[in-house]
């Protein structure tokens, strides 16, 4: 059975330290394996699509807000989900998640994606065009800096030698989590990645990515033994509908609750969605 996360734990109420604590050390006594935390630097204001926000509504650094996490929580992993790669400069990146993983002793999920949201690219001042090829080469850098005895990478965006930084991640490999619906977003995480992730899907739209991110594979030459695959289901969960996504190869559900919700209403929401309620797997 697959496990299950919870989304959005630093948004809305949770992007208070009172919210956060109490969603988030709810969520792991009740037996979900991990917390996930978006990222959108800005927001458009006024509001155009395809911005999932208003341009009021909160969300905290997915990175501090981790760090937070890290401290009051004991065994829960701590996800980004996802942080915008191409946005980042991935040599400080590096530093802090490696930082993360170690305060939190081990626990980092990185999640990743590439962006889709122009304004907010443009602010950070980071282009469109190329966002993809950028967020690989970044990627490839991030791993030079935690894996490599003397690190030292060379591209378009990134080049560094004779530079070493400590302490490294904990975890070897950091487990890295690629988010996209796209087949180029299949590539990367076959070829970069050590699992996937998907938005918002229902089980006919998660099955039609699982067959794709397979085909990817197969076309790679790559075993997909390790490799993890967490969706955030598009419809209410209950028995039936986690062992179905099981029978996909889904290894993680992760809940994604109304972003309107107050926090009364999103602790009833976690405790009524407990692991042990829906069928799903509950942490070790």
């Amino acid at each position: 059975m697959p496990t299950l996360g919870l989304f959005a734990t630093n948004m809305g109420v949770c992007a208070t330290a009172e919210g956060a604590e109490r969603i988030g050390t709810l969520a792991e006594a009740l037996g979900f394996d991990s917390l996930w935390m978006g990222e959108h630097v800005v927001a458009p204001s006024p509001w155009v699509a395809p911005s999932p926000i208003q341009p009021d509504y909160p969300i905290l650094d997915p990175l501090v807000a981790l760090g937070f996490m890290a401290g009051v929580t004991q065994r829960v992993r701590l996800a980004t989900g996802i942080v915008i790669l191409p946005q980042r400069n991935p040599v400080v990146l590096a530093k802090q998640l490696a930082t993360l993983d170690v305060v939190s002793r081990g626990r980092l999920v990185f999640g990743m994606g590439v962006g889709y949201l122009e304004p907010e690219m443009s602010a950070v001042g980071v282009p469109m065009e190329g966002r993809g090829a950028r967020a690989d080469e970044y990627l490839q850098a991030m791993r030079a800096l935690w894996e490599e005895d003397a690190p030292a990478f060379s591209g378009r965006h990134v080049e560094f030698e004779g530079v070493d930084a400590h302490p490294r991640p904990l975890q070897r490999p950091l487990p890295v989590v690629v988010g996209g619906h796209s087949a180029a977003a299949h590539r990367r995480a076959v070829a970069h990645g050590d699992g996937w992730y998907g938005y918002l899907l229902d089980r006919e739209a998660a099955a039609r990515q699982v067959a794709s991110l397979r085909e990817a594979a197969a076309n790679a030459g790559r075993d997909l033994d390790g490799f993890t695959i967490t969706v955030s289901p598009a419809e209410r969960l209950g028995p039936d509908s986690v062992r179905a996504f099981g029978e996909l190869g889904v290894d993680r559900l992760v809940l994604v609750p109304r972003l309107e919700l107050s926090l009364a209403d999103l602790e009833e929401y976690v405790r009524a969605r407990a692991p042990e309620r829906v069928g799903a797997e509950p942490a070790g």
